[in-house]
């Protein structure tokens, strides 16, 4: 735990991100550092090991605002494209690369994500 304290203030204090101190990052989550105030993490967020948030493309001199919400969860193993937006309670499956935005309650999978189950969806169902 004191290394995860260690790690949030190096992030926010040294590098500038934007992310909520009840959020959980892996040890081994990449969070990118080129351009790091373009990093927007919400409360209660999970990143799982290996993950991958992005907010730099240098092929292209992109340097946007990457925003995951509250409560969403990245697998292991997960990329997250520049400028993209990862709604609330939003869950990105294990090794899915996420090219678009992704609504509130959504799963997405797969390489490029893919739209699996909304919030809505689920509800209907049952």
């Amino acid at each position: 735990m004191f290394g995860a304290y260690w790690r949030h203030l190096i992030r926010t204090r040294l590098f500038g991100m934007d992310i909520d101190r009840s959020a959980r990052i892996a040890k081994t989550a990449l969070i990118d550092r080129t351009y790091p105030k373009g990093v927007h993490i919400e409360a209660d967020v999970v990143i799982d090991e290996e993950a991958v948030v992005l907010t730099h493309d240098m092929v292209r001199g992109l340097y946007q605002h990457t925003r995951i919400g509250r409560g969403a969860t990245l697998g292991p193993r997960a990329i997250i494209l520049p400028g993209i937006t990862v709604g609330c309670g939003a869950n990105i499956v294990a090794g899915s690369l996420v090219n678009r935005d992704v609504p509130d309650g959504a799963t997405v999978m797969g390489n490029p994500a893919q739209l699996v189950e909304t919030a809505a969806i689920a509800e209907a169902e049952s």
